[in-house]
């Protein structure tokens, strides 16, 4: 059984996107990370230091510093310094938020699309 070349082309695209935002997924992915995300986000402050994560997520020094490293990395994660302190804090400056909102966008466009065309259209042997 094939699929329409339009549909084709539609979901190809949309792996495209995905392909694009791999770095991001994988970085929230990991449930340690999605806690120091977490804590930035629900922070009263702009900006946490490594040992105020450490105390807000009961996690050691050298774990939270790997994990705000590939946050960093991600380009989720911001950093500002002042002199010797670090203060991360969540990127809203980000391109990728933007490219997640259309993926999403676009997800939920094309399967839309697949359930009005009766996607998969499998026939019962």
């Amino acid at each position: 059984m094939e699929a329409c070349a339009e549909c084709v082309e539609m979901r190809t695209a949309l792996a495209e996107e995905f392909r694009g935002l791999q770095g991001l997924f994988a970085a929230l992915g990991d449930e340690t990370r999605q806690r120091i995300f977490l804590t930035l986000l629900e922070s009263e402050q702009v900006g946490l230091r490594v040992g105020e994560l450490t105390e807000r997520t009961h996690l050691s020094r050298p774990a939270v510093s790997h994990h705000l490293r590939v946050l960093r990395e991600a380009g989720a994660v911001r950093v500002h310094r002042e002199g010797t302190r670090n203060y991360y804090y969540p990127n809203a400056d980000a391109e990728q938020w933007k490219k997640l909102r259309t993926l999403a966008e676009h997800t939920c466009a094309v399967m839309r699309s697949a359930a009005e065309a009766g996607y998969p259209n499998l026939k019962e042997e």
